[in-house]
């Protein structure tokens, strides 16, 4: 599945090309001020603030990748066995966030980030670092892809240490198609740089070029001081028609994390070609005033919405798009001085998955902008939010929340009490979600666990993360009263002999357990009109019996019915009455059946 959570915080996709294109000479249109370009290309990025990251690396597979470093900062993490990272509090700057991604095997990765106030959330795809050939050094020699870039050598290369080096080269090489869906994952940084002139820019690409060189030992090495190569690109026959004669190059600059303009490209054919004096990444572009952006996107009622595609459109330079944080945010950059087209989309499909459309801008300066999207009669508005504990019974402190809808996963951070919640939209025609909860910091996860919506709140209760345990039943009463049971549960789902019409079923889960010395016994019984019913039930047909007082149920949702050895999902709520008084009771079971 590829997972567009995993898609994160305005990094900007190249979606559609535009008509018409300007070569950035650092002049400004007539009536505006001049450009006021700063000593240091940093103090762009305004002051030191922290901020909270979330983060998937995959492979060109979109299988997640473990044991990948992760740093921003002077913070570093690990992915987990989902790819999944978490740096909370990282130390970043107003206008740029840097991200690196390093794991034996693959060529570095990265992603810049103008960071929210909110989660920001990133996806990095690595590319691996598999020669495609191996050279010789004092031999000059030519390597090609099978699309026809290339890139020459005349032999001298060095190592890191600027000595001269000897032997045999693995050349590592690929190459980024602007039309790839998979290539804002690949590249890296986003596409923000710094010009000749020590100015701030906006990059559209027409392609890029990812070289590294190995020695026989694998290290790094590099061209030799005087020595250049050719590197040729080919141009998309879609891009071909805004494909300027000349094009400005661009490499990558891994310790800062933005490109930078160094020499240009000539357009032979339908092939970019070059001269370069040492190996990054390589990008044909074309520059564009830029500044910051932020769109909070909520509901008619003020209720931030997160996980929805926010993109922007320029007439003179293309479509770039991002997704909402649990804030409702998105920020990037966009063209400085234009009028802009605003769309915002679900990511998945409902009978329409456009949700709101106007025009914005111009902008002249780094603006915030909010936007009220209208209730839809297709698709609604849900919360969706839970509680997620360890084997313990303590809140998970660290860790997050992976919703699954229809071919979509979206990911949250929980917080330092474990709790946890989405504000998401759902189709009218399909009200079932999947949950999974991990600990970052124990490595242990929750099965996935399924529920239905129970619009406009959806309340799972609490989830455990608890690898060791096949069963649960768990239920919370009032604010502080837990109740967990792992053995002694027996469920059956059997047909009533000699049934009065229209029931023909019982699901009965009864078991016991002991909390603070005190004995909870407990009944769930559900009478079924039917074998299959699965989703929200009649719960006047519905009782649950504890020793410490009886609950009412009022919301109970039959979320999964296995057969015999597999697994029954239930979520319940309500109200439960003893010698304390009424309080809200709600729960979560998960338990294999027996019968």
């Amino acid at each position: 599945m590829k997972s567009s959570t995993i898609i994160f915080s305005f990094l900007f996709t190249f979606l559609l090309v535009f008509s018409s294109c300007q070569h950035d000479d650092g002049s400004f249109r007539d009536g505006e001020q001049q450009e006021n370009i700063p000593d240091t290309f940093s103090q762009y990025f305004g002051n030191t603030i922290n901020r909270d990251f979330l983060g998937t690396v995959v492979n060109k597979n979109n299988l997640p990748l473990q044991g990948v470093t992760i740093t921003i900062g002077n913070e570093t993490a690990q992915t987990d066995s989902n790819g999944v990272f978490i740096i909370k509090d990282a130390e970043v700057n107003e206008r740029f966030g840097y991200i690196k991604a390093e794991k034996a095997g693959y060529i570095h990765g990265s992603r810049s980030v103008v960071p929210s106030e909110g989660t920001n959330k990133v996806e990095i795809m690595l590319l691996e670092a598999t020669p495609v050939a191996t050279i010789s050094s004092g031999t000059a020699e030519t390597v090609s892809l099978p699309n026809g870039s290339s890139v020459s050598f005349d032999g001298n290369f060095i190592k890191e240490d600027g000595s001269d080096y000897e032997g045999s080269v693995n050349v590592i090489m690929h190459h980024l198609d602007p039309v790839d869906e998979d290539m804002p994952m690949q590249m890296p940084g986003m596409l923000y740089a710094e010009n000749e002139e020590g100015a701030e820019r906006m990059l559209q690409t027409l392609g890029m070029l990812a070289v590294e060189l190995r020695g026989s030992g694998g290290e790094d090495l590099n061209l030799a001081e005087g020595s250049t190569s050719e590197i040729k690109m080919p141009v998309d026959a879609s891009l071909m028609g805004i494909a300027p004669a000349t094009i400005p190059l661009w490499y990558f600059d891994e310790a800062n994390g933005y490109w930078k303009e160094e020499g240009e490209a000539t357009l032979q054919g339908n092939m970019y070609v070059g001269s370069v004096s040492h190996f990054s990444f390589w990008n044909c572009d074309i520059p564009a005033e830029a500044i910051t952006l932020c769109v909070a996107v909520r509901d008619e009622s003020g209720n931030a919405i997160n996980n929805l595609s926010v993109n922007i459109t320029s007439l003179t330079f293309g479509t770039r798009g991002g997704n909402t944080n649990e804030n409702g945010e998105v920020c990037g950059f966009v063209p400085s001085g234009e009028t802009l087209e605003l769309i915002i989309y679900v990511q998945y499909s409902c009978d329409t998955s456009l949700l709101y459309s106007e025009m914005i801008g111009p902008f002249n300066a780094d603006s915030s902008i909010s936007v009220i999207v209208p209730n839809h009669p297709v698709i609604s508005f849900e919360t969706i939010r839970g509680n997620f504990l360890n084997c313990d019974g303590n809140p998970v402190s660290n860790g997050y929340i992976q919703l699954t809808y229809g071919n979509q996963s979206y990911t949250e951070i929980v917080n330092e009490e474990g709790d946890f919640e989405f504000q998401f939209l759902s189709c009218s025609t399909n009200d079932a979600f999947g949950i999974t909860g991990t600990d970052y910091d124990n490595l242990t996860e929750t099965d996935h666990l399924n529920f239905f919506f129970t619009s406009p709140v959806t309340d799972i209760g609490t989830i455990m993360a608890c690898n060791s345990v096949e069963e649960f039943v768990q239920y919370v009463i009032g604010d502080n009263i837990t109740v967990i049971d792992f053995d002694n549960i027996n469920a059956t789902f059997t047909e009533i002999p000699n049934n009065i019409y229209p029931i023909t079923h019982m699901l009965s889960i009864n078991g016991s357990t002991n909390v603070d010395n005190i004995n909870h016994n407990y009944n769930l019984k559900v009478w079924a009109h039917a074998p299959d019913f699965i989703g929200l039930y009649n719960t006047d047909d519905t009782s649950f019996i504890a020793s410490s007082g009886v609950a009412s149920i009022g919301i109970l949702s039959i979320n999964t019915l296995g057969e015999v050895g597999e697994y029954i999902d239930i979520s319940f709520s309500g109200f439960h009455s003893s010698q304390n008084g009424v309080l809200p009771v709600h729960g979560t079971i998960h338990v294999l059946r027996d019968e």
